[in-house]
């Protein structure tokens, strides 16, 4: 009789996984990786890994992984957008009363407003930093498909909308970097799990 090799750690890691996502039933599997997807930091790369080591077809980890960050991305930029509204709103106001409050003094004075001392402004992190430095050099297109690499896409897409970008233009190139990156990483994944690990 024909002995069977021992399984190397990684495919025993990936078939326990399996048989644990086996218990759930089949028809949720996709909307458990579509909530992953909308996770920071796990987002549609991860979430594809994830079903695809859960055993999903790759098309449709992809897919549900894709969604499920975008449909997070599509929620921060309308929340961002209406908070930017309502702020430059109320601050346009705020300008406006002090302009119409000031009251003309002596000659050649021109009525100026005291000068207000700022807050202090909060530290970025090292994340934002390099996100704001490839905005200033690439734009929107390149700074959406390179801040993956720095920060989460729901950060990414905040960031813009608070700096004035437009929704539209900010969803479409939050939508070309996820299917972009989640793609890649899922057909990666797939091909390493296929030939290298062998499972």
């Amino acid at each position: 009789m024909k002995e069977v090799p021992p399984m190397n750690p990684i495919q025993e890691l990936v078939i326990n996984f399996q048989e644990l996502a086996a218990q759930v039933p089949e028809i949720l599997r996709p909307f458990i990786v579509m909530l992953a997807g909308a996770v920071p930091f796990i987002e549609g790369e991860g979430a594809s890994v994830i079903g695809l080591v859960g055993g999903l077809n790759p098309i449709v980890a992809g897919i549900a992984a894709a969604a499920g960050n975008f449909l997070s991305v599509l929620l921060v930029v309308l929340f961002a957008s209406r908070t930017r509204t309502a702020v430059v709103k109320h601050n346009r106001g705020r300008a406006a009363a002090r302009n119409a409050a000031l009251v003309p003094g002596p000659a050649g004075y021109g009525g100026s407003p005291m000068l207000e001392e700022a807050p202090p402004a909060r530290r970025e992190s090292k994340g934002q930093q390099r996100f704001k430095k490839w905005l200033v050099r690439f734009g929107v297109p390149g700074a959406s498909i390179l801040g993956p690499l720095a920060i989460p896409t729901q950060f990414t897409s905040a960031i813009l909308i608070a700096s004035g970008t437009s929704r539209g233009w900010v969803l479409l190139w939050q939508a070309v970097a996820i299917i972009l990156w989640t793609t890649v990483i899922t057909v990666s994944v797939w091909a390493a799990l296929t030939y290298v690990v062998g499972v």
